[in-house]
């Protein structure tokens, strides 16, 4: 069906080139998806595997709910959206530690708040990051419901009491964001501890200088993951709904499960504000629609695996650019250039031709010559004669001992 489409779009443009007096080879057209070109994107793969690019890793991509696929940086586009903001008060297990790092005596209950738009990742959440070097404060504020101890960054405390309509307010100590970490927080509605962790990515423009981390749904979280050792959870599937297992959430829809969250947050008392939020948030280019960050299985072309973007700075550097200015544009990209998600959970398109052993996860010892015959067969039968084939053709007995990959590739 897709093929139909796409040829019969083919012939409706050729009909109007045509008609605008527009030249060209008509009868033999450059096509995507003529099998010749198919077969050769197999073989320009193949040499990115030798050259030791390719990479699959489990981490946070941005996600299309209606592609039900992951998108890369180019497929994104930045667009308004309301979201409802929220301050959420997480609990210090050890309050007379916290007091004690601070300078203190007592153990009065505190809260660490933090600030986000996104209430359906508060159940990954695993740390709450702070600024090493910025400043805080442990301040005893009178709420609605009596007096609580909060640590907020100094800069933003101001602006985070007055959004909890705090009647007064006293500043007991200050100190640097590095003086709690490790320090111990309760999940605001699962019963689990989290660590007050540091990351550079925390900065002083809107919340409250403590950053809700949950490594499943974040490029940001997901490295403060793996520098701290955190769980990387994922509850939420293709669909955005929260996977069975999930305590309180499994089977909502993320949209349906913000009203949920907010009322979990309340009965526990750790819902400090909520108030609707304008702000610019990534959307999918085809469905205009906000795509959320998931972790997932994927195929990446690796920026830093056998340096691939050293050499290709050097090859940059190696041109003369006309307007010079050009140089440095291109540069910039690179440097700043995450890896490149190039698998796409689609039902049509070139495919990603890899068998996977079952055990080890490693890619069949042959893979240079599979994607070869497997390029001799598209060329010869297009797309399908991956889709459709029985392994066994290709890895005899040893079939059973490995999946074949059916993702297919980004298209860009």
């Amino acid at each position: 069906a897709c093929r139909e489409y796409a040829l019969g779009q083919v012939d409706s443009q050729r009909s109007d080139f045509r008609r605008l007096g527009v030249l060209g080879d008509w009868e033999r057209p450059y096509l995507t998806l003529d099998r010749r070109f198919e077969a050769e994107q197999i073989r320009g793969f193949a040499k990115i595997v030798a050259n030791g690019h390719l990479h699959r890793g489990y981490k946070p991509v941005h996600w299309c709910l209606d592609c039900r696929s992951a998108l890369a940086e180019a497929e994104v586009e930045y667009m308004d959206k309301t979201s409802t903001a929220i301050d959420v008060g997480f609990a210090v297990i050890d309050s007379a530690e916290l007091h004690r790092r601070a300078g203190l005596a007592g153990s009065a209950p505190v809260l660490v708040p933090i600030w986000t738009t996104t209430a359906w990742t508060l159940p990954a959440n695993q740390a709450v990051a702070l600024g090493a070097e910025l400043e805080y404060r442990l301040i005893e504020a009178e709420l609605g419901n009596g007096p609580v101890r909060l640590v907020l960054a100094a800069e933003l405390a101001d602006s985070a009491l007055a959004r909890y309509g705090a009647k007064s307010a006293t500043v007991l100590a200050t100190f640097s964001g590095h003086v709690l970490e490790g320090l111990k927080l309760l999940h605001p509605f699962y019963a689990r501890e989290v660590p007050v962790i540091l990351a550079d990515y925390v900065t002083l423009d809107a919340g409250t200088g403590a950053v809700h981390t949950a490594p499943g749904h974040g490029q940001d979280d997901y490295q403060s993951g793996l520098r701290y050792k955190l769980p990387l959870d994922n509850p939420v599937d293709g669909r955005g709904v929260y996977v069975p297992g999930t305590a309180l959430l499994a089977g909502l829809h993320i949209k349906a499960a913000e009203e949920q969250i907010l009322t979990l947050l309340r009965e526990a008392g750790r819902l400090l504000c909520a108030q609707k939020f304008q702000h610019s948030y990534p959307h999918c280019w085809r469905h205009k629609t906000p795509l959320i960050f998931r972790a997932t299985p994927q195929w990446f072309v690796s920026l830093d695996q056998n340096r691939l973007r050293e050499s290709s700075l050097a090859a940059i550097r190696s041109v003369q650019w006309i307007p010079d200015w050009g140089q440095q544009r291109i540069e910039n990209m690179i440097v700043g250039r995450p890896d490149w998600c190039i698998s796409r959970q689609r039902t049509w398109g070139v495919p990603i031709p890899l068998f996977i052993h079952r055990d080890s996860g490693e890619l069949h010892p042959d893979t240079l010559p599979l994607l070869e015959e497997v390029a001799r067969r598209i060329e010869a039968q297009g797309i399908d004669a991956w889709f459709d084939l029985d392994p066994a053709e290709l890895l005899g007995t040893a079939a059973g001992d490995y999946d074949r990959v059916t993702d297919t590739m980004d298209v860009w």
